[in-house]
């Protein structure tokens, strides 16, 4: 029928690779921006974490929360970004 085989799986790929949509994230903070008191208050909401290791996460940036579900990663940035922080997800 003059049809290549490899073109139809060659398009089937970037239909699964959209599919597959992620369902966990890691919150990382990157900056603790002007406002870091506000931002180790949220941080030891968020995790519990004593007064000194809030502050130590704050002032160093890092993980915040690991393999979060996608709604409470989303939670998490939007409180940290409300306290000022620069927040990512990976």
């Amino acid at each position: 029928f003059g049809v290549d085989p490899s073109a139809v799986a060659v398009a089937a790929a970037p239909v699964q690779a959209a599919a597959e949509e992620k369902t966990s994230a890691t919150v990382v903070l990157k900056d603790a921006g002007s406002a870091k008191i506000q931002v180790i208050k949220a941080i030891r909401d968020i995790t519990g974490l004593g007064l000194m290791e809030a502050k130590k996460l704050a002032d160093e940036g890092g993980n915040v929360k690991e393999n979060a579900p996608m709604d409470e990663a989303n939670d998490i940035k939007a409180k940290l970004e409300e306290a000022g922080a620069t927040v990512e997800l990976a």
